[in-house]
């Protein structure tokens, strides 16, 4: 078997950990894609899986990566809609930090007009959680109140501006002045830093006392309480990460006079057939609005495959604003 390059993670640990080794070529399986990565980009969960705390799912590639851009290098059986040599990006369940990947035709998307193939490693992971979370799960309407916490991050801005696209109105937390200013720029209403100000004050004061309609978190533990105070009635908070605990009081009470709902999803380890429907609506949904320049890609450093490690001190120290891109071809 023909070896490539992908990062293995050779231990668990700091970024060091990270190792850019030869592995075994893989091998595209029935309703499978093989593709040539041109970049890939960093995420939490990357991070997470570095430090031994979030293992890839059954049947996933080891190394990490969530999503990817690239080219169509060959069809496995059974596989039709698209053709070798087509730019592609994907949705993954790992194995991004790689030259070549397998990957579900479900969770194939073209790159959209418009967007370099390098950047377009950066759509995927974002546009399929923010869709899901806020669309379907959270049911979020034009005319709607949405609070974002790290309005900065990858996920955020992303937020930001899909919420902005269907007539929503955004508040937002982030951490700096810069980054505040930046979240204004994307076209957030409020911007809170989290840093200097009591953000469930700061958001009841913003709608006179009426809270948010839906609320994306992705602190999880240390924000419940808060989050459960500032929803509206009838709201809905949706919780995608748990960087600040998985565990917190919650008050049934103040949840049910707000008739609100508190939701915990994830994406990596959705069946297949759930993330290609996913993957189909940001397809009819998103796409036009990135062609159209209503949402641009945001991207704050484009590194090496080779300096995964730095990249991933760069998410850590948290200094950045959007997405953190690794280029592998």
């Amino acid at each position: 078997m023909i070896a490539v390059r992908a990062i293995e993670i050779v231990h668990y640990g700091g970024p060091e950990a990270l190792v850019w080794n030869e592995v075994p070529d893989p091998v595209p399986g029935p309703g499978e894609v093989l593709v040539e990565v041109t970049a890939t980009a960093v995420n939490r969960a990357d991070v997470l899986q570095r430090q031994g705390s979030y293992d890839p799912p059954p049947g996933a590639p080891a190394y990490p990566g969530l999503e990817c851009s690239g080219r169509v290098l060959a069809l496995g059986p059974e596989t039709s809609g698209w053709s070798v040599g087509q730019p592609v990006c994907a949705l993954l369940a790992g194995g991004g930090y790689a030259e070549r990947v397998a990957v579900p035709v479900g969770q194939l998307l073209p790159v959209p007009a418009g967007v370099d193939p390098r950047t377009a490693a950066a759509l995927p992971e974002v546009a399929c959680t923010v869709e899901s979370n806020l669309f379907q799960v959270a049911g979020l309407r034009p005319g709607e109140t949405l609070l974002v916490h790290g309005g900065a991050s990858g996920i955020g801005t992303f937020a930001i501006q899909r919420a902005v696209a269907a007539g929503v109105r955004v508040i937002v937390t982030a951490g700096t002045p810069e980054k505040l200013k930046r979240c204004r720029e994307l076209g957030a209403d409020v911007a809170i830093s989290y840093r200097t100000e009591d953000f469930a004050a700061r958001v009841l004061e913003e709608t006179g006392g009426r809270g948010a309609d839906v609320v994306l978190d992705m602190i999880g533990g240390a924000y419940l309480g808060r989050n459960v105070e500032v929803l509206a009635t009838g709201g809905r908070l949706v919780i995608i990460g748990l960087q600040g605990g998985s565990r917190a009081e919650l008050d049934l009470g103040l949840l049910q006079r707000r008739r609100a709902t508190v939701t915990a999803t994830t994406l990596r380890a959705r069946p297949l057939a759930e993330k290609a429907e996913i993957v189909a609506r940001v397809r009819a949904q998103v796409w036009p609005l990135i062609e159209s320049g209503r949402i641009r890609p945001v991207v704050d450093q484009v590194l090496p495959i080779t300096e995964a490690a730095a990249a991933h001190h760069a998410l850590e120290a948290g200094d950045h604003v959007g997405k953190i891109i690794l280029t592998v071809h």
